[in-house]
């Protein structure tokens, strides 16, 4: 039998208005009066479940779509957390129709463009990741409308350039990706793989893998869309979790064979709230791969991880090819089979070049 661990999770109102002929900007503007429904007993006990701390995902989602009930449909907070947790679990078809709700109940310009452009974003998530033509369709006019509204959204102008792409307008989609690169640092967590997109929008249509910046328990700093030409492997697990100590020694062999090797890394992400409990474990059990904390779990909800253990693989392109949940995960089937075809993609490349140089 499968073996694997369910893991639990943990504004002012504004208007547009424009200055001079100039771009549309955000102003405040006073606070609604407080809905009927918030002073029922029945709502503020929902809602005070929905909030209690040490709960799953699926408990919490329940527990604000209860309150949202009880508040005939019309609690923006409710309508938000219920979003963004559809979101987190993959359920994208119901956030959109939830983002959808909530801004038609929002009460301030700045909440209704969050929730519209968390529409675009679940339209995109569609299909795993690969949503037909209609629905990259929808998103786009989603996030053309958020930029003519508020046109320095990073989030929107990075989507907005992934719908062009995805409708093979590339020379729009690498305008937009340009302007992600102008308009953010170096160190924002999707600068680089602008970068990338702007050079070949072609990349944009595929199911990238989410991009991240962390530095490991040695100190190293690892910036995924820094890895090209490396294949990546993310164990997602926790020194609690005994399907993931059945899983260790397989994923240890694979860092064994691999230590050399340098396109190939392999990243243990533990969802340990203990660091002594953690930096123990692996110390006893000599982990030496790079080794990383989630703490707050940014990456695994990044990742979509509700589960462990949990492995997600990556090829040199920085595309997402596998996921697999459970013990019985073939980790080491899938990060052969990546690796061997990096090599000969890279032998190839290496053979074209020196037959390039000598023409």
């Amino acid at each position: 039998m499968m073996g694997l661990i369910l893991v639990s999770a943990a504004g002012s109102g504004a208007q547009t208005s424009s200055t001079g002929g100039g771009a549309p900007v955000l102003q405040e503007r006073p606070a609604p009066s407080e809905p009927a429904y918030a002073s029922d007993p029945k709502f503020q006990k929902a809602l005070a479940q929905a909030k209690e701390g040490r709960q799953t995902t699926e408990d919490r989602l329940e527990n604000w779509k209860h309150a949202n009930k009880i508040a005939h449909n019309e609690c923006e907070e409710c309508l938000r957390q219920i979003t963004e947790l559809q979101l987190r679990t993959g359920a994208f078809k119901d956030a959109a129709a939830s983002a959808q709700q909530w801004e038609s109940v929002a009460t301030t310009d700045k909440d209704k463009l969050r929730a519209k452009l968390n529409r675009g974003s679940a339209l995109m998530r569609f299909n795993g990741g690969q949503p037909k033509t209609a629905e990259v369709t929808q998103a786009e006019a989603v996030f053309h409308d958020v930029l003519a509204k508020a046109p320095n959204s990073r989030d929107a102008v990075f989507e907005e350039g992934r719908a062009l792409a995805i409708l093979g307008r590339n020379d729009e989609a690498k305008a937009m990706f340009e302007h992600y690169v102008d308009m953010t640092p170096a160190s924002d967590k999707l600068h680089t793989r602008a970068e990338h997109f702007s050079d070949d929008p072609h990349l944009a249509t595929m199911q990238m893998a989410p991009p991240f910046r962390l530095v490991t328990a040695q100190g190293e700093e690892l910036n995924l869309d820094d890895m090209n030409g490396r294949v990546v492997l993310l164990d997602f697990w926790a020194t609690w979790c005994g399907p993931c100590k059945e899983t260790l020694p397989e994923v240890a062999r694979l860092a064994k064979r691999y230590q050399d090797d340098p396109m190939v890394v392999i990243i243990s992400v533990s969802q340990d709230a203990d660091p002594s409990a953690w930096q123990s474990f692996v110390a006893k059990n000599n982990m030496t791969w790079p080794q990383y904390r989630d703490k707050g779990n940014a990456l695994g909800s990044a990742y979509g991880v509700t589960a462990i253990p949990h492995f997600f693989t990556i090829d040199t392109n920085g595309v997402l090819k596998t996921e697999q949940v459970g013990s019985n995960a073939n980790v080491s089937g899938v990060v052969d089979d990546l690796v061997k075809k990096a090599h000969k993609a890279a032998a190839q490349a290496a053979k074209a070049s020196d037959k390039g140089a000598s023409n």
